[in-house]
């Protein structure tokens, strides 16, 4: 089957002619020109999957340059259009000075047929492969504009969340290593994806690695890809993490969960800015922006000798920290009312409020786990709502911390054990942090959860 069209530039009527023969029996379009002066508007009114251009077209002049100018502007129109360049005067430096210039192949004049039809096929298949990555590209440019558009962040009124978005804000424009702290539930992967957005990188891929459910045998694959029959099941090869963010940004969550003897690897990549597959030898380069998250107290983590320093102050060039919920109770209407109106769109309910009541009782509140807690009880409430308003009964029980009034009538034993196991509660029996809240020693607060059975 002919396929593909040619574009023939050349002041020679029989040259033309005898082209024209040849090339209609291989092409489904052949058009001609016998001026290189008609280029420019041929070319907006067709598009040719390839011209063969003629190098000379003035009487006594055979050294090429006009063919190289017609050439350069050519590429001014079209740099992914092939050109094929054709002359009865060749010489080595001149073909040299074409291909640099741009040219796809070099025929010369007077041409074997099967050669110059052959040469014409492959600069159409070269046509139309570059056409497919064009498109690959352009399709990839909207699917990331769309997976990385503005995440739905509430960024709420107030000052630590206000201070938060400043600081995102600043930072996102920079390359700089970002790790994002704070407790579940606070938002953080919401975090790394605004700063992904509003970054430089923010046309390019953002890719997630949940660092927590990578095994360890498969984190060499996870993250720098393998090649085919590097060990069992490895029927294929396959790309990285770090392969496929690049010049994007990784986002490594739950970072702290990483085992210590995978750490140096990833310091490795880190520093080098190379991969290497498994079952491979050549080291593939990458560019990526990294970010990272965790709510782990990853000095403590450091001092314990469970998570390498090196890589700690490799990820940790600017810390963001999130702020817990409750340090942020202005917010809760807002968020509610984000939220509401979220899932209400969601599960096609009719519109609805939130009492000052029942607004009240979600700011007194402790929300353990955060902006996602509230997310879900908001969520449930929708779901299972009876009436336009939504009252304290809708959204079920939330202990906040005891009161003073609670411990009236404790020994102070039974106080004191209270206070430690709610404050392990609310950290997810996160020692350390515990022991901060607290003001005590680690050793301390180890002994007194000995002491209570906690």
């Amino acid at each position: 089957m002919k396929k593909g069209s040619v574009l023939v530039v050349e002041d020679n009527k029989n040259v033309q002619a005898a082209l024209r023969i040849l090339l209609e029996r291989c092409f489904e379009t052949v058009q001609a020109l016998s001026s290189p002066a008609l280029l420019p508007t041929q070319l907006r009114k067709s598009s040719p999957d390839v011209v063969l251009l003629d190098m000379n077209f003035s009487a006594g002049v055979n050294s090429g340059n006009e063919g190289l100018y017609w050439l350069s502007e050519i590429k001014k129109f079209d740099a992914d259009l092939p050109v094929v360049l054709f002359t009865a005067y060749a010489d080595i430096e001149l073909a040299v000075r074409a291909l640099k210039q741009g040219a796809t192949d070099f025929v010369v004049k007077p041409w074997d047929n099967a050669k110059l039809v052959a040469t014409l096929q492959a600069a159409c298949t070269l046509r139309a492969s570059r056409r497919e990555v064009s498109h690959l590209r352009a399709r990839q440019r909207v699917l990331n504009r769309e997976l990385n558009r503005s995440p739905e962040i509430c960024w709420g009124v107030s000052e630590p969340m206000q201070k938060l978005r400043r600081l995102v804000e600043k930072v996102a424009a920079t390359d700089a290593n970002i790790l994002i702290t704070g407790e579940n539930g606070t938002g953080k992967e919401l975090i790394a994806r605004e700063i992904h957005r509003l970054s430089l990188r923010g046309q390019e891929a953002l890719i997630t690695v949940d660092m927590g459910a990578v095994s360890s045998t498969l984190f060499e694959s996870e993250l720098f890809g393998h090649c085919r029959g590097a060990f069992t099941d490895a029927k294929t090869a396959r790309m990285g993490k770090f392969e496929a963010a690049n010049f994007g940004t990784l986002f490594l969550d739950e970072i702290g969960n990483l085992h210590f003897p995978l750490q140096s690897k990833l310091l490795s990549a880190l520093q080098t800015q190379q991969v290497v597959r498994v079952g491979d030898n050549h080291p593939v380069d990458v560019d990526v922006r990294l970010l990272c998250a965790t709510n782990c107290d990853l000095p403590e983590a450091v001092r314990r000798g469970t998570f390498r320093e090196d890589l700690l102050y490799r990820i940790n060039t600017i810390p963001v920290e999130v702020p817990p919920l409750r340090k942020c109770r202005d917010d809760i209407p807002l968020l509610a009312g984000f939220f509401l109106q979220k899932y209400t769109k969601k599960y096609h309910k009719e519109p609805l409020q939130i009492s000052a009541g029942a607004m009240a009782y979600l700011q007194s509140c402790h929300w353990p786990g955060n902006i996602r807690e509230l997310q879900h009880t908001i969520e449930k409430a929708v779901i299972l709502s009876e009436s336009a308003t939504l009252r304290s009964d809708d959204f079920g029980r939330h202990k906040s911390p005891p009161s003073v009034d609670s411990f009236e009538d404790m020994s102070l034993a039974a106080a004191e054990k209270r206070w430690i196991e709610t404050v392990l509660q609310r950290y997810r029996h996160n020692v350390a942090k515990t022991a901060e809240v607290l003001g005590v020693s680690r050793p301390t607060l180890a002994l007194k959860i000995k002491k209570y059975g906690l």
